[in-house]
């Protein structure tokens, strides 16, 4: 797509940003190849039918929020925490930084508290409803100017957060994706620190460095192992020392079609993110497919179209560990038009 067409897309989506929450959302259809499904990961195609959904997530109540304890959680007037799911902030332990001393945080924290602090709030639910600290983890939505606005897609598309999900919680994935690969191609907010870019594959040492935190690591693929437990993407030749991403069973048994194209990825360039881990060399535990991107995507994300409810809302874990897999908002919504974020609706 030349500059030009790339450019007033850019522009277009930071003007219009993260609209929320339709009412028909479901799965897009199950795609036959695994690089077809992999980039959808990164963008969604132009040429999809307006019948073919986004995401579905489960309404939930309406709040104000009291307080921003940090920029992904807040607490609300019924003194409940919420975690805002899907929306990772930089923190000063990211930087070896003392707290308050680390700008990319402070301005994350800025900006969510321009968000929400004070404003009434829609919360809605996707997968896993609490973490194990006893946090509500859930997608927010603010009105702002008579617009319904997406809290986690707003941060992500301004650069104040990095999508991510926890075990039993990747909802609205491809739409998380597609908000912060606005700024992340802009190099805007957290994306201006190389700190926060993705790390190449090939760098095993730094990876070493940075295990137990959450990277984005990107390279080609050089073979596909499956063994009886797991299938496991290489990225160099001695699996005790590189790079590799592990793709355990339940995964597979959930995304059938996609676990059985695996091998196509063998040479292919391919980003992944998650909590990098020690397992002979690093590793990323791959438990949604969300997980894994095409490097270059063969479409524009699609736009985010608000549709507000006929009624409000009714009242209605932390990073893998090890051998534990993480896994994946239920508004529905129809297909939004093209080169804009991908939607969640109410």
């Amino acid at each position: 797509m030349a500059g030009t067409r790339r450019g007033r897309a850019n522009r277009w989506a930071m003007a219009n940003t993260s609209r929320a929450f339709a009412r028909t959302v479901q799965s897009p259809a199950a795609p036959a190849l695994a690089l077809l499904l992999f980039a959808s990961q990164t963008a969604w195609a132009e040429e999809k039918s307006a019948d073919v959904a986004t995401c579905t997530l489960e309404p939930g109540p309406i709040h104000t929020v009291t307080r921003v304890i940090d920029a992904e959680t807040v607490t609300l007037d019924d003194g409940s925490e919420v975690r805002l799911i899907g929306a990772l902030s930089p923190r000063a332990r990211d930087g070896d930084a003392t707290d308050g001393a680390w700008p990319a945080e402070n301005e994350a924290l800025a900006a969510l508290n321009s968000l929400v602090l004070g404003h009434t709030v829609k919360l809605a639910f996707g997968g896993q409803r609490s973490d194990r600290y006893g946090r509500t983890l859930a997608h927010l939505f603010t009105d702002k100017d008579g617009e319904n606005i997406w809290v986690q897609g707003e941060l992500l598309r301004s650069g104040h957060a990095r999508a991510y999900g926890l075990f039993g919680s990747y909802d609205c994935g491809p739409e998380l994706l597609a908000h912060e690969k606005i700024a992340r191609d802009g190099h805007v907010g957290l994306w201006a620190l190389s700190l926060y870019r993705p790390k190449p594959a090939t760098e095993a040492g730094l990876l070493m460095h940075v295990r137990s935190q959450f990277h984005i690591v990107t390279g080609k693929v050089r073979n596909v192992s499956r063994t009886k437990s797991a299938v496991y993407l290489n990225f160099g030749d001695d699996w005790k020392t590189d790079f590799t991403a592990r793709i355990g069973k339940a995964t597979l048994s959930k995304n059938s079609q996609w676990a059985a194209a695996l091998e196509t990825l063998q040479g292919q360039d391919i980003r992944v993110r998650g909590w990098i881990e020690r397992r002979n060399g690093p590793l990323i535990d791959v438990v949604d497919i969300s997980q894994i991107e095409s490097v270059t995507p063969t479409a524009k994300p699609e736009p985010v179209q608000p549709e507000t409810p006929a009624t409000a809302p009714e009242t209605t874990s932390a990073p893998p560990d090890a051998t534990a897999q993480p896994s994946a908002p239920k508004f529905k919504q129809k297909r939004p038009e093209p080169r804009v974020p991908g939607a969640v609706n109410l």
